[in-house]
C-alpha cells in the first residue's frame, strides 16, 4: 500500500507540509502494517503557465504527467492546501491544470483527505472549500476535510501533534475514516 501526501504549496517553509507529514505519521500508525509513504514536492513539477496556446504548440509538459503518474500509483491522498488570497497557490493550480489536461479525473477516483491550515483564526477555509466541493468532478473520493486555524498557536512542533485536544480528534477522526476505506 502506499500513502501519497501533497503538501498544495511550494514554500521551503509551508507549515501545510508539516501538517501533511504529522497526518501521514498519525495515518500509518493506524495500520496493521506500514505502507510506503512519499511527500511531494511541488517545486519537482514547475512548469510554464498553462495556456491552450503553450498545450497546442507543445503539448502536456513532462512534469504534469510525472505528477499525474504519481497520483496513479498510490493508493489514497492526503492533502493540504495552502490559502493565498482565498484560494489555492499558483504553484498548485498550474500544476493540477496541466495534469487535468492528461485526464480531468486528476484523482484518479482514490480516496482522499483534504486539508488546509493558515496562521489565521480561518484555517484555511476558504480554498479548502473551493478543493473539497470541485473534488468529486475531478475523481477524488471525498473522505473528509480537516481546518487547523491558528497554526502557530495550535501546532507543536516540538511535539509534532496539535496542541488543541479537540482538533487532534478531530483529525484523528478523519484519518481512521481512511484507514477503515484502505482496508
Amino acid at each position: 500500500m502506499k500513502l501519497l501526501g501533497l503538501p498544495a504549496s511550494n514554500s521551503s517553509q509551508s507549515i501545510n507540509a508539516k501538517l501533511v507529514g504529522l497526518a501521514l505519521d498519525w495515518t500509518v500508525g493506524m495500520l496493521p502494517s506500514p505502507p510506503e509513504t512519499e511527500v511531494l514536492d511541488l517545486k519537482a513539477y514547475e512548469m510554464p503557465l498553462y495556456s491552450s496556446d503553450r498545450e497546442a504548440a507543445g503539448g502536456v509538459p513532462a512534469e504534469a504527467q510525472a505528477f499525474f503518474d504519481t497520483i496513479g500509483a498510490a493508493d489514497a491522498l492526503i492533502m493540504s492546501f495552502a490559502e493565498h488570497n482565498g484560494s489555492y497557490t499558483a504553484a498548485f493550480k498550474n500544476t493540477y491544470d496541466w495534469a487535468s489536461r492528461i485526464n480531468a479525473e486528476v484523482y484518479q477516483n482514490k480516496p482522499v483527505v483534504m486539508m488546509a491550515t493558515s496562521p489565521g483564526q480561518r484555517g484555511g477555509a476558504g480554498v479548502l472549500e473551493t478543493a473539497s466541493s470541485a473534488a468529486p468532478f475531478f475523481g477524488a473520493e471525498l473522505i473528509g476535510t480537516f481546518s487547523l486555524p491558528s497554526f502557530y498557536e495550535t501546532f507543536s512542533a516540538e511535539d509534532r501533534t496539535i496542541a488543541d485536544d479537540q482538533k487532534a480528534e478531530e483529525l484523528r477522526a478523519l484519518l481512521q475514516r481512511l484507514v477503515d476505506r484502505l482496508a
